[in-house]
């Protein structure tokens, strides 16, 4: 029996101790310090300041006031007293037309007529006399009605002169072209000489002194658009130079083709430094003195129309979208997206990502 348990004593020993032997630990896992690199940029701060709201618009500059002046009567056009150019004052002559004819056909009629009342008077005197002789049971009943009829007749064809006296001097006065309201001539069409019928055009003038700015705006704004709204404007004869006007007329329908309706403002032109029918664009005044964000342009980042910004807190640049406005002296409105007070990247925009540690180099406060 001992010699079996010690034969068979080392093999399980050894079992043993080969089981208790303690397992090899694993290789240690090696850990890699973080190496990104922070950005250097500048920073700006978004602004909150008072500004107006407005529409842009574009349009045309017309003449509040424009006419053809056309001849009213027939005859040979004697004289142009206007020229292209000229300024001329309501009611003045500017043309005469066979004027000379039309005065020696009024005075006709102003004889006629007095021969007429001469006619009507005697009618009279011997209609009382035919009464006065039929009261006394002289007068004969057909002389009676004899002298009635001559008086009506001699009555009706007195009215009939006075009425052709006053269409003659109505005819002078007509031969002689008036300008209808103050107004500069555009455009001379006839020319002395010519034979006019009524209706030829002789001239075109035009009221500069006020003018009318039409434009059109999406049917959107139809319920901001309303009269007395100012707008600014600009045209290409004077770069820079600020012109305004106030809405006085707004279309009460929209345009089905465009989606759009039109309003114009009145332009005063006392000087006359704005021509008529000028392009012009400008802005209308919806809203005075908003306060609205705004940044430098140089940290907006617009790609297949997103603009966003990179928003810096913390030393940490984050993306955000924005929706911008309008650019004004090298700073861009934000509608919404960014507060006022929070501080953007505007510099190394091309390096940065969302999430990115910047380094501040300057700072604008």
């Amino acid at each position: 029996m001992r010699t079996i348990w010690s034969r068979a004593l080392p093999p399980l020993l050894a079992a043993a101790f080969v089981g208790c032997k303690p397992a090899e630990s694993p290789p240690p896992v090696r850990t890699v310090a973080s190496t990104e690199i922070a950005v250097p940029i500048t920073l700006a701060r978004a602004e909150s300041i008072g500004l107006d709201r407005t529409l842009p618009v574009v349009g045309t500059l017309y003449a509040k006031d424009e006419a053809t002046v056309a001849a009213e009567v027939e005859g040979k056009l004697e004289k142009t007293l206007a020229e292209f150019g000229d300024r001329v004052q309501d009611g003045q002559e500017i043309a005469l037309v066979d004027t000379d004819s039309y005065t020696a056909l009024a005075a006709q009629a102003t004889a006629r007529v007095t021969q007429s009342r001469a006619v009507s008077v005697s009618a009279g005197h011997d209609l009382k006399r035919q009464e006065e002789l039929r009261r006394n049971g002289i007068a004969s009943p057909a002389d009676y009605d004899a002298a009635v009829a001559n008086a009506d007749q001699a009555r009706a064809a007195l009215q009939a002169s006075e009425a052709a006296e006053t269409v003659a001097r109505l005819n002078v006065e007509r031969s002689r072209v008036r300008a209808p309201f103050d107004a500069a001539v555009a455009e001379r069409v006839g020319s002395a000489g010519d034979y006019v019928k009524a209706g030829t055009p002789l001239f075109r003038i035009v009221n500069d002194s006020v003018l009318k700015f039409i434009v059109q705006a999406p049917e959107s704004y139809a319920p901001q658009v309303i009269r007395g709204q100012s707008v600014t404007f600009t045209v290409d004869a004077y770069p820079g130079r600020p012109f305004e006007g106030r809405v006085f007329l707004v279309s009460p329908q929209v345009n089905t083709a465009t989606r759009m309706f039109a309003f114009g403002a009145l332009v005063t032109n006392a000087d006359r430094t704005l021509k008529a029918n000028s392009f012009a664009r400008g802005d209308l005044i919806l809203e005075k003195n908003v306060p609205t964000v705004i940044v430098p342009l140089e940290s907006v980042v617009t790609a297949s129309g997103i603009t966003r910004v990179f928003v810096v807190t913390n030393d940490i640049a984050r993306l955000r979208t924005v929706v911008p406005g309008r650019v004004r002296s090298g700073r861009l409105e934000i509608s919404s997206g960014l507060n006022a007070g929070e501080k953007v990247a505007t510099s190394g925009l091309s390096k940065l990502r969302d999430g990115q540690s910047v380094q501040v180099r300057t700072a604008n406060p």
